[in-house]
């Protein structure tokens, strides 16, 4: 049977044939795609071969991944911070070590070569949550945004979309002045960081979000500035929350409550709200969190990583929670690890297995978390969303075997992000055959961006 589904507008600029391609609730054979201005103007189902002057991309193609949280900076981290032992707090002494090495210059070239890398493993939108603002020891730069709009130019020049969430980190704890490290990232006062965060532009490509650190790193009179300022732009607002037992006991002692209900108490909470970790909730934390419709953002990888614990995310969707997944301090880019990680972390803690499905992990990597990042008409194969696609091989030595029909099981449960072939901007080819179009060699920029920080 063959579906046609069309928009009027501009003319066709490009066309993609899909040998197999996700649509939502299954895997159909043989489908193309026209780009007009950068969206999908049209798709036909039912196309057993790529029609004359079409782009074939062989294997399932997917909507764009989102990968919803992001500290580019970290990636400078991966292997180094393996060594040893210790917690959360040790690894936070190492990474601020990172950030003091930090310019404009040096934060530009590890973030393209971070954001190049991510487009590679088929992430077409980035949330990157921002909160290195000036020069060590604090002293503003002469444009008081320049290490934001480093990372905004990364990722234009990497090819991929940016939400850019300006972060307020003015404390360094419940009542503490920021330390030595944290002066750099602190503005001082929430209305101060709304003066500079409204300084940075968008464009076709970028918008621009705001942050909240975390409830010890922002005072509690100051976070209904940051969320009034979220409001009024109608921007996604995101905020670390619960992610060690520690930061709990620490409001509870400051405040006699938790940190959600702290949020919820200034405002913070809503469906434009994004909680990054969510990990160790009360349940009166779930249903404030579910019944103001925040969203939840695992990133199992880093939580693992980091020893943080396992989230309650099935609860949380249940309670009504929207889920997206992100990589966040990059100890792997691999959104698929991410949406797998997910399932897998449930099975451990409850011994049940099949929590969500492959197309919810699919939703969670891609259309919920372009959501979360204030695109709500993206993560999709239909006419009018953005032309951002990804191909996974399937014929490679993880993906080989399944039978078409289970494409979407094979990509969340065995695919990994090696295992991309193609990634499509806004229409644009920005990895083709599993190599970056613009960016020759992102192993060599990865190592030489690294490098110069640990010189």
């Amino acid at each position: 049977m063959q579906l046609t589904q069309r928009t009027a507008g501009a003319p066709v600029t490009a066309t993609y044939w899909m040998d197999h391609a996700w649509l939502g609730t299954h895997v159909e054979p043989g489908v193309t795609l026209d780009v007009a201005d950068g969206r999908i103007a049209g798709i036909r189902t039912g196309v057993e071969a790529p029609p004359p002057g079409a782009t074939a991309l062989r294997g399932l193609t997917l909507p764009g991944l989102a990968n919803t949280h992001s500290h580019a900076f970290h990636r400078a981290l991966r292997a180094t911070v393996q060594v040893g032992t210790g917690t959360f707090w040790t690894w936070r002494e190492l990474m601020y070590r990172t950030a003091s090495q930090l310019t404009p210059d040096t934060y530009f070239d590890l973030a393209r070569a971070t954001y190049a890398e991510m487009a590679l493993a088929g992430i077409t939108s980035v949330g990157e949550f921002h909160y290195l603002h000036h020069a060590p020891g604090g002293t503003p730069y002469a444009n008081p945004n320049a290490m934001g709009e480093a990372l905004i130019a990364a990722a234009a020049e990497a090819g991929i979309r940016i939400t850019l969430l300006d972060t307020a980190y003015l404390a360094g704890g419940f009542g503490e002045r920021p330390n030595r490290h944290q002066l750099r990232f602190s503005d001082t006062t929430a209305e101060a960081w709304a003066e500079r965060a409204s300084l940075l532009k968008g464009d076709d490509h970028t918008l621009i979000g705001a942050a909240i650190h975390s409830v010890r790193a922002v005072p509690a009179d100051q976070l209904a500035t940051v969320a009034a300022w979220a409001e009024e732009r109608e921007a996604p607002l995101h905020v670390h929350l619960s992610e060690q037992t520690a930061e709990n006991d620490a409001c509870r002692a400051a405040h006699g409550r938790t940190p959600t209900r702290l949020l919820a108490d200034h405002g913070v909470l809503g469906p434009r709200t994004t909680g990054i970790h969510n990990t160790h909730l009360t349940e009166a934390d779930i249903e404030l969190l579910g019944s103001s419709a925040t969203g939840t953002c695992m990133c199992p990888t880093t939580e693992r990583d980091l020893a943080d614990g396992i989230g309650p995310a099935t609860a949380l969707q249940k309670a009504g929670s929207p889920l997206s997944l992100g990589s966040d301090s990059h100890a792997v880019i691999d959104l698929f690890e991410e949406a797998r990680a997910m399932e897998l972390n449930e099975r451990l803690r409850t011994h049940i297995r099949g929590h969500w499905t492959a197309a919810a992990l699919l939703r969670a990597a891609s259309a919920d978390g372009h959501a979360a990042l204030g695109r709500p008409d993206a993560g999709v194969l239909e006419p009018g969303a953005p032309a951002d696609l990804t191909t996974v091989a399937l014929d490679s030595v993880r993906t080989a075997g399944p039978v078409p029909r289970l494409a979407a099981e094979t990509a969340v449960f065995a695919a990994s992000a090696a295992d991309v072939r193609h990634t499509v901007v806004a229409g644009r080819h920005i990895v083709r055959d599993g190599r970056h179009t613009q960016i020759e060699d992102v192993p060599r920029a990865l190592a030489t961006a690294v490098a110069a920080l640990h010189g």
